[in-house]
């Protein structure tokens, strides 16, 4: 498992308010990170932003409890405009219940939200 996940970002401050919206439907609340910009959601998994030049391939996917948690984080940041991918839905060749969104977050990267529930 995973301990802790840093990003660098070009505007830190975009990229905290891009990531305290979407995070916000699973849990995960903003933490003090020394020179950075952290995140948790009680499980022990952080998330930390830095300032610095993004890699621009980088693809990530964060874990919902629920179908409704990624249309909620799908439909809130498209209301915030922020850059939508691809909408919420079934990606039955991964496997029946993959339920996936994406959206791009300021530098770019293409960020994941995915349920494996059946419903």
């Amino acid at each position: 498992m995973i301990d802790h996940v840093e990003l660098k970002s070009r505007d830190v401050e975009a990229s905290k308010a891009f990531y305290e919206q979407v995070l916000k439907p699973l849990g995960y609340e903003r933490r003090p990170a020394g020179n950075g910009i952290g995140f948790a959601d009680g499980t022990g998994f952080d998330f930390f932003l830095v300032a610095g030049e993004p890699p621009s391939d980088v693809h990530f996917a964060f874990r919902a409890g629920t179908r409704d948690q990624i249309d909620e984080i799908y439909e809130n940041a498209g209301s915030a405009g922020f850059t939508l991918d691809r909408a919420p839905a079934l990606a039955p060749h991964i496997h029946p219940n993959y339920y996936a969104g994406y959206l791009r977050d300021p530098d770019g990267r293409l960020v994941e939200f995915v349920c494996h529930a059946a419903v």
